[in-house]
């Protein structure tokens, strides 16, 4: 699609203006001097640039990139990303904006929802863009959709299968195969359960397992709540719910707790943390109103029975990386988390990325695993481009209806007050400066002789010369 430059030319001065209150207008670098008798001109675009279309030797026609569905017989693709979630649809995005045309199958392994775990919460109160909140499934959604309209291809099928250690890489789900030339894992991680009789009813409207991601919620604040663990984890979300709550019951199924010496001496000296030795958390208590009320406990040693009232129980357990189609391909740590070069989502194996959760054990927000998508996403067209690997598809070229420019739209374009900034040069001259319009489309000749490359661009002029200070 061609880009439309117009420009907007200023006039002629009929008053003489004073040398002194003349000042240098600050104006892009496209904008030189006009060798002319004009004496005061500007520049403005009529509509908003878009892409342009005329493609690069040797590109993809509109056609050629509205390619089949991905077939074993069909060739080798760019990218594959597994998973979907902020890490996978990001990725997604910025693939597919640089013409790589991606294929994402977004299921997790063993039937999971697509959209990650961001799919079973409620509000999401600290992704940016969104100051009243966004429910997780409608963030999913959007991302999705946006991932769609730059040309994603997306499957809701989980991989079955996958093969690094063969050039390309192959990649099966239940319904197709798949051969790339790089793949981003965003397979995520879960969350560990307690697997509590009314666990699933109340997940995400008493049971949490990140206090950072819900703490803050309207349904936690000022409550008291109660947080399942012995380890880091745990006694690092008892710490950090104490911003929040009225009270924090820390619940520890041994004698004794499991974190580092430093986070036991802050949690048993913070006196709004109350620690439970030898104690388990049996299952959730709701009132009449199906809201949570409190937790059955049980102590290991007694055998006695009580409950504990809380609004709120969040699990320090640990989450389990959906790393296992990768076990004995790439270099995972201890605990099946993907390792990453540090700063980069590059993985053991040349061409293999990871994103999201699946590789970061430590922050697991939404925010992150939508940059960590970004940095992968970036890092396979460097690959491909370094390795020559790399098959454009470009955006098909729509046209655009050309609207018909009127007076009222001219004078609107001069109207000072629907501008973001004031003009202060322009009001400085009150009604002592004349405007003339340039429509640098029909007057290329113009635009070339006042080497005006790019639209907006002022330029002011006296007595048929530049004002320069």
């Amino acid at each position: 699609m061609a880009v439309t430059r117009v420009a907007v030319a200023a006039a002629l001065s009929v008053a003489p203006l004073s040398s002194s209150r003349c000042r240098q207008v600050a104006l892009p670098s496209s904008c030189r001097t006009l060798p002319t008798a004009a004496t005061c001109c500007s520049t403005r675009a009529s509509k908003p640039l878009q892409a342009a279309a005329a493609p690069a030797a040797g590109a993809v026609d509109e056609e050629t990139a509205s390619s089949p569905p991905s077939d074993p017989g069909k060739g080798v693709e760019n990218l594959v990303i597994i998973g979907s979630g902020p890490a996978g649809y990001t990725a997604a995005i910025y693939a597919a904006r640089a013409n790589l045309k991606p294929v994402v199958f977004e299921g997790y392994q063993v039937g999971g929802v697509p959209g990650g775990q961001l799919m079973t919460t409620t509000e999401v109160e600290n992704f940016p863009g969104f100051p009243d909140g966004i429910t997780g499934p409608d963030l999913m959604d959007r991302m999705r959709k946006q991932a769609e309209r730059w040309g994603a291809e997306l499957h809701q099928e989980d991989v079955e299968f996958v093969n690094v250690k063969t050039s390309p890489f192959v990649i099966r789900s239940s319904d197709r195969e798949v051969k790339s030339h790089s793949v981003i894992i965003a397979t995520g991680a879960t969350a560990k359960r307690l697997r509590l009789p009314r666990e699933d009813e109340f997940w995400s409207r008493g049971i949490s397992a990140c206090a950072i991601c819900d703490g803050a919620s309207p349904l936690y604040k000022g409550q008291v709540l109660a947080v399942v663990g012995g380890g880091d984890t745990a006694t690092e979300e008892a710490i950090y719910l104490t911003k929040y709550a009225r009270h924090v019951h820390l619940l520890v199924r041994s004698h004794q707790l499991r974190a580092s010496k430093a986070m036991q001496d802050r949690v048993l000296n913070n006196p709004n943390i109350t620690v439970h030795f030898n104690t388990e958390a049996m299952d959730v208590v709701g009132n009449d109103k199906g809201q949570m009320s409190g937790i059955q406990l049980k102590r290991i040693d007694t055998g006695e029975e009580s409950v504990l009232e809380v609004k709120g129980l969040f699990y320090g357990i640990g989450h389990t990386p959906n790393s296992q189609l990768l076990r004995g391909q790439i270099e995972l740590d201890t605990a099946g988390y993907i390792l990453v070069q540090e700063g980069s989502a590059k993985t053991s194996v040349e061409g293999v990325f990871a994103a999201g959760d699946v590789q970061d054990h430590e922050w697991r927000q939404a925010v992150t695993a939508a940059g960590s998508g970004c940095v992968a996403a970036l890092s396979v067209e460097r690959y491909l481009v370094a390795n020559n690997l790399l098959v454009e598809f470009h955006q098909p070229v729509h046209e655009e209806t050309k609207k018909e420019i009127t007076d009222k739209d001219v004078s609107m374009g001069f109207d000072i007050s629907h501008t973001k900034h004031k003009g202060q040069v322009i009001d400085e001259f009150g009604q002592h400066v004349h405007f003339v319009e340039i429509d640098i489309e029909e007057d290329p000749e113009i635009a070339e002789a006042a080497g005006i490359m790019g639209t907006p661009c002022v330029q002011f002029f006296k007595n048929k010369e530049m004002i320069r200070k």
